[in-house]
């Protein structure tokens, strides 16, 4: 990945999705369409995709400011996250698996 990967991040989980304002695109994802997401322990992985074949959540444009959505209800849900829940998630660059990662993610929840 190309610049700076430290320093504060977050994303937001609402309405069945998980939200990435421009600047965490831009800083971790740039040029990705898709990520795949993970639990790993209580942690959620957010991984790019650099093979659209090999799968995974698109990362929908959400407005013009750039800012991106990946609807993953059905991951969520599956991790007992529902629709009703919003929760801001701090992330950092995990570089052993290349990855965002949200520590705690699936203890933070309600």
């Amino acid at each position: 990945m190309r610049g700076d990967m430290t320093g504060e991040a977050t994303v937001t989980v609402k309405r069945g999705g998980l939200y990435l304002s421009r600047e965490v695109y831009d800083r971790f994802f740039p040029g990705i369409e898709t990520v795949i997401l993970l639990r790993r322990d209580d942690d959620l992985l957010i991984l790019p995709v650099r093979h659209a074949a090999a799968g995974g959540y698109l990362l929908k444009l959400r407005n013009a400011a750039g800012d991106r959505v990946v609807q993953a209800a059905d991951f969520l849900q599956a991790q007992g996250i529902g629709e009703a829940t919003e929760i801001s998630l701090p992330v950092v660059w995990n570089a052993e698996f290349a990855g965002l990662c949200a520590r705690a993610a699936f203890r933070l929840q309600i």
